[in-house]
């Protein structure tokens, strides 16, 4: 099937209210630039193999890319350590090929959202670099968090502070006179020195490398680690003990996670976003309590903020409903727009999820899979099929939802995690940290099967950086292209009903006589059905638009939902 290019509502860059709040109900498809597409055989996905498929995304339907990070990166965690923030990875492209795909989606009626890092640099970035060969005190230190030891000899950490990927968040430093010397924090992998935002200098940088991005044609800008940029570092530090009391996550007290001078910052990076027209976007990843959200979310601020929150739920309906009620209130009070997503780079996709037993209360949270994944894809038992179909069903729930909706590379083939990496090829820092409690996210990172054939399933000419599984050529996408009951033929479809559909950011809940149904009415009289019980259910009165599955003699059978057109 072939696609021909859409254009955008107004020019790019043209000012216009329509057109200025594209991003408020986008589907945004996220790339994992090193895992997509590889153009040149050496086992890593570029740029060059984004604009390649830039006819398959547009396609697909989509309304935006959101890139992972193409920076240059030692991979000390996926991309995310950045050597220098306004450059292309050479094992990835150059600033032409990104020129050059930008062109390619923009001409496609395709916006850009790219991956901004502002807590951490690399240990490779120039000014990392600087600050080890510099003496303590010295401005190149000023613009990390470095400190003294604890002990007689300094030779104990500073605080008893754990990274987020296990271990000390302090590391050792030697001196340029080669003796022991002070402790640099991290709040994630050694590789990724926290940067100081008290200093001016830190913030004038991004400010700059925000402003490089936008005039070379990004739209809008994903925040990893939103909440984390500012820290209370004054003596003493606390204790772990004392980061774990009551209370410290829900007032802004902790001393590093989300606290509300990083308020200040994205104000000001506000005012530089709404110099273009139309406005450049953004969007927060901050993992705070629920009613600390809204600020990341606010018209002065980023505008808005992923919402988690059914990324971690069970395949459940009075979790859903409780989770789609709280967070349309909250994106009604902020004036954005909700965020909703399933999948992406750092959890096991939920397919696989939703084919593993429920996490249960006992849990707090939904079932993540990575007990799963840690044992090698053998326990719990996977239910694939079963997986995938709720998988679908929740997908195209969201998709009929008020808000932005995210999709992760793959999931529109119905990919599972895959679990069966050998140790010797894993990637992910969390595995190295956390042995035999964790074994990462490369699972989901694995690139995409393009061909059923092929010594990378068409992802490139060589060999991939992860290795792919056997069961991926069923799964490809030359495989899927032709059949239209696929995975990849609901996807297209569903997107394309939902850019028909979407009106007003307004639901109405419909109470259905069945239970473990959801059911609500959009704006010009369609609905959605999801059927979260055993038994089939009846639907209302209507032309069916979409099911994902089969109806079953015009019952929405179980773990399936519908979209359903009403007369007016």
């Amino acid at each position: 099937m072939t696609a021909s290019p859409r254009t955008l509502e107004t020019p790019r860059d043209a000012a216009g209210p329509a057109d200025a709040d594209w991003w408020r109900q986008a589907a945004v498809y996220q790339i994992y630039p090193r895992s997509f597409s590889d153009s040149n055989g050496d086992g890593l996905g570029d740029l060059r193999g984004v604009t390649a498929k830039v006819p398959y995304l547009t396609e697909l339907g989509i309304d935006a890319v959101w890139l992972s990070p193409f920076y240059p990166s030692a991979l000390a965690d996926g991309g995310y350590d950045v050597d220098d923030y306004r450059d292309v990875d050479p094992k990835l492209g150059t600033l032409e090929d990104f020129d050059e795909m930008a062109a390619a989606l923009h001409a496609a009626g395709i916006r850009i959202i790219a991956d901004i890092v502002p807590n951490h640099s690399s240990d490779r970035h120039e000014w990392f670099r600087e600050a080890l060969a510099s003496p303590r005190g010295s401005a190149a230190r000023a613009r990390y968090i470095f400190r003294d030891g604890a002990g007689p000899d300094g030779s104990e950490p500073p605080s008893d502070w754990h990274s987020v990927f296990g271990g000390s968040a302090w590391q050792r430093i030697t001196e340029p006179d080669g003796t022991p010397g002070q402790w640099y924090l991290h709040l994630f992998a050694p590789e990724q020195p926290d940067l100081n935002w008290d200093n001016p200098e830190v913030r004038a940088d991004f400010l700059k490398t925000l402003r490089f991005w936008s005039d070379r044609g990004v739209d809008g800008f994903r925040i990893d680690v939103a909440h984390a940029l500012v820290k209370d570092l004054a003596e003493p530090l606390a204790s772990r003990h004392d980061l774990e009391a009551e209370g410290s996550l829900l007032d802004g007290s902790h001393p590093f996670w989300d606290r509300d001078e990083v308020h200040e910052i994205y104000a000001e990076w506000r005012r530089l976003f709404n110099e273009y027209q139309p406005p450049r976007t953004a969007v927060a990843e901050a993992w705070v309590h629920p009613t600390r959200r809204a600020r990341y979310a606010s018209p002065d601020g980023l505008g808005q903020a992923f919402n988690f929150d059914l990324l971690q739920a069970d395949f459940d309906a009075d979790g859903y409903r409780t989770i789609i009620t709280r967070n349309l209130a909250e994106s009604t009070a902020s004036g954005a727009s909700s965020t909703w997503v399933f999948s992406n780079h750092d959890v096991v996709r939920h397919a696989t999820r939703y084919g593993l037993p429920a996490g249960g209360p006992e849990t707090g949270k939904g079932q993540d899979g990575k007990a799963w994944v840690l044992s090698g894809g053998d326990e719990p038992d996977l239910d694939r099929e079963l997986g995938l179909r709720r998988a679908r069903a929740a997908t195209q729930l969201m998709l009929a939802l008020p808000g932005s909706a995210y999709l992760y590379q793959g999931e529109e083939l119905g990919l599972h995690e895959v679990a069966e990496i050998p140790d010797g090829d894993r990637q992910d820092p969390t595995f190295f940290r956390n042995a035999g409690v964790e074994k990462g996210r490369d699972g989901c990172r694995v690139p995409l099967p393009w061909t059923a054939e092929g010594g990378s399933y068409g992802f490139g000419d060589g060999a991939s950086h992860l290795p792919q599984p056997a069961w991926f050529a069923e799964v490809a996408v030359d495989r899927q292209e032709g059949d239209p009951e696929s995975t990849l033929a609901f996807y297209r479809r569903a997107l394309e009903l939902r850019r028909r559909l979407q009106s007003a950011e307004e639901l109405e809940w419909l109470e259905d006589p069945a239970p473990g149904v959801l059911h609500f009415r959009r704006p010009g009289g369609w609905h959605s059905v999801t059927n979260f019980g055993a038994d089939p259910v009846g639907l209302p009165a209507g032309s069916v638009l979409l099911s994902s599955a089969p109806l079953d003699g015009g019952r929405l059978p179980a773990n399936t939902t519908a979209w359903v057109q009403t007369p007016e």
